[in-house]
C-alpha cells in the first residue's frame, strides 16, 4: 500500500497534522519510533497554552501561537481534554524590568493578543496575593491557558484514527529514499516520484508525501532524503509537580519576564490540580538525556523563590525533566524543502509549540495542498471524542454510570479517584494504551502522591486480563521497561 501521506513522528505536531488530515479522503499514516505517542517532547513540558505576547512581531511562532491559542477552548471541548482558560501573569521583579512589561505589551498588541493590561504591584497583590510584595508590576494576559499536554496529543492521534488513518508504533526511520513510478531510484529528488520509508527491523512504507515532525529529530530525518537545511539541539528543563496542596497557591500562570534562554522558572496550577515549577534551561547534544539533577533543580528552587516564598517543596511528589527543540535559527522551521518536491519540514518547533501545534498543522495541510496533494472533503468526519472522568461527574451521574456498568465503582488510584472503568477504557480506546505508563498518561492512575504504589499492580493486572497477554510481558514505558521478572507460575504465586 501506498499512503497519500506519511508524517514522521507522533508528538502535538504530528498528532495535530495527522487529525486534521482526517477531514479529507485521504490515507494517512502517523509513524512513530516509540511504542506510544506523545513520548518525545509532548510528553514533558510546562502544559502552557501561551497568550502570544513574547513572540517577535512577524515571526511564524508570533502568527502561529496566536492563531493556535484561539483554536484551544473548542479544540479541547471537541476532544474531551482539560483545558483552563486561567490567564498568564509577567511579572516585573525589580524597578528596571518595568519597561520590558510595556514592551510585551506592545509587542503582544501587534501580534494579536487580546486583553493585555499593564497593572502595578497593588492590582498584583490584590490578583495574586501570594506572590511576593516584592514584585513591582506584571502584565495581565488573560487568554493565557493550560491543558493536559499528553491528553491533548493522544486524543489528536486518536482522533485520526477514528476517521480513517493508520498509527505505527515501533517503527523508527533509518532510510528514506525516492523512487520514480517504476520503483527506480531517483537522484533528482525534485523530480515526481514516492518515497520508501525504511524501518530499523527492515520493513517500509511507502508515501506520495512525507511530513517531517520528528522533533528533536527531524534534523536527522530531514537528512535521510535531502541535503542539510537545519540543525536541531535539546533544550533540556527541569520541573517540580507538587501536591494538589499546593494547587491553589497561584490561580493564573506565573512567568517571570523573559530572557535569552526563555521564559524563565514559572509557577503555574495544572489542570489537573497540582502544581508546577520549573523549568530551568540546558542547553546540550544528548537526544535522550531526560534524567534530573540536583544542581537544575536547586536552580529551579531557588529562582522560584524570586516568584513566591510560599512554595512548600516538602510537598513534592515527583521531578522529571523535558525536552525542547532548539533550531540554530531563531523561528519555527515551517517549510517546503526546496530540494525534495513533496518533503514538507516541520522542524525547531520549540515553545510555544504546544500552543501553536493546531495552527501549524492547518497551515502544513495548505503546504501539502501546494506541493500537489488533493484536498477531497471527507463526509464522515468526525471531530468529535468523548472520555469519562469519573471523578468530576455530580452523585446522580456516578450512581446512573455505576448502574449501568459496575467498573466505574470500583475505585483503583485513590489519590487521583482513578476507577477501573475508566483504565479499561483508556486500553479498549482506538489508540489504546499498552503500558503502565500509558494508562497513567490517559486517565492518570499513579499520577498522585503514592505515584502509583497503591494503584501501580492492580493497573498492571487490568492491563494483563485485558490484553490476554502474561503480567510479565508489561511494561512500565518505554520498551524493555519490564516489571516483574520470573517464570509465570512463580509470579503469581
Amino acid at each position: 500500500m501506498t499512503y497519500d501521506v506519511a508524517i514522521i513522528g507522533a508528538g502535538v505536531i504530528g498528532s495535530a497534522l495527522f487529525r486534521e488530515l482526517g477531514k479529507y479522503r485521504l490515507s494517512t499514516a502517523l509513524i512513530e519510533k516509540e511504542n506510544d505517542v506523545a513520548l518525545g517532547c509532548s510528553r514533558a513540558n510546562s502544559a502552557i497554552v501561551h497568550a502570544g505576547y513574547d513572540p517577535p512581531t512577524g515571526t511564524l511562532m508570533a502568527r502561529f501561537n496566536v492563531e493556535g491559542n484561539r483554536m484551544y477552548p473548542r479544540l479541547c471541548a471537541e476532544l474531551s481534554v482539560p483545558f483552563r482558560q486561567n490567564g498568564s501573569l509577567i511579572v516585573a521583579l525589580t524597578d528596571d524590568e518595568l519597561p520590558q512589561l510595556q514592551r510585551l505589551y506592545e509587542n503582544g498588541t501587534r501580534n494579536g493578543v487580546e486583553g493585555l493590561e499593564v497593572v502595578d504591584s497593588d492590582a498584583v497583590r490584590l490578583l495574586e496575593p501570594n506572590l511576593r510584595e516584592s514584585v513591582r508590576g506584571a502584565l495581565v494576559a488573560p487568554t493565557g491557558g493550560i491543558v493536559g499536554s499528553y491528553e491533548f496529543t493522544t486524543a489528536l492521534a486518536e482522533n485520526g484514527v477514528v476517521n480513517g488513518g493508520k498509527v505505527l508504533l515501533n517503527s523508527e526511520v533509518v532510510k528514506i529514499d525516492k523512487l520514480d513510478k517504476d520503483g527506480v531510484l531517483l537522484e533528482d529528488k525534485k523530480r515526481d516520484g514516492y518515497f520508501r520509508i525504511t524501518f530499523k527491523n527492515g520493513s517500509s512504507v511507502d508515501a506520495r508525501f512525507i511530513v517531517n515532525a520528528a522533533g528533536i529529530y527531524s534534523d536527522d530525518v530531514q537528512q535521510f532524503i535531502g541535503k542539510k537545511r537545519f540543525s536541531v539541539k535539546p533544550r533540556k528543563g527541569e520541573y517540580y509537580i507538587l501536591d494538589k496542596r499546593q494547587g491553589n497557591l497561584v490561580d493564573r500562570t506565573i512567568f517571570m519576564c523573559p530572557s535569552k534562554l526563555g521564559k524563565g522558572v514559572l509557577i503555574s496550577p495544572t489542570v489537573h490540580g497540582n502544581l508546577l515549577v520549573g523549568p530551568d534551561a540546558q542547553d546540550g547534544d544528548d537526544k535522550e538525556d531526560f534524567s534530573t539533577t540536583k544542581q537544575g533543580l536547586d536552580f529551579v528552587r531557588n529562582m522560584s523563590k524570586l516568584l513566591s516564598d510560599k512554595v512548600d517543596f516538602g510537598d513534592a511528589i515527583r521531578n522529571f525533566a523535558g525536552l525542547r527543540s532548539l533550531p540554530d535559527g531563531k523561528d519555527f522551521i515551517i517549510e517546503r524543502d526546496p530540494d525534495v518536491a513533496g518533503l514538507v519540514n516541520l522542524a525547531g518547533i520549540k515553545s510555544p509549540g504546544l500552543t501553536s501545534a493546531p495552527a501549524i498543522a492547518l497551515y502544513a495541510v495548505q503546504l501539502l495542498a501546494d506541493c500537489g496533494l488533493e484536498l477531497n472533503d471527507n463526509p464522515d468526519f468526525n471531530p468529535n471524542r468523548e472520555e469519562i472522568r469519573f471523578s468530576s461527574l455530580s452523585d446522580e451521574e456516578k450512581l446512573k454510570l455505576v448502574a449501568k456498568n459496575p467498573l466505574y465503582g470500583r475505585v483503583i488510584c485513590r489519590c487521583e479517584e482513578v476507577t477501573e472503568g475508566e483504565i479499561v477504557d483508556a486500553i479498549r480506546r482506538p489508540l489504546g494504551a499498552r503500558t503502565l505508563d500509558a494508562v497513567k498518561r490517559r486517565c492518570r492512575p499513579g499520577s498522585g502522591r503514592c505515584q502509583g504504589g497503591f494503584c501501580g499492580p492492580r493497573v498492571l493486572e487490568i492491563l494483563s486480563r485485558e490484553l490476554g497477554v502474561e503480567r510479565e510481558s508489561i511494561q512500565k514505558d518505554k520498551d524493555g521497561s519490564y516489571i516483574l521478572l520470573g517464570n509465570t507460575k512463580e509470579s503469581r504465586n
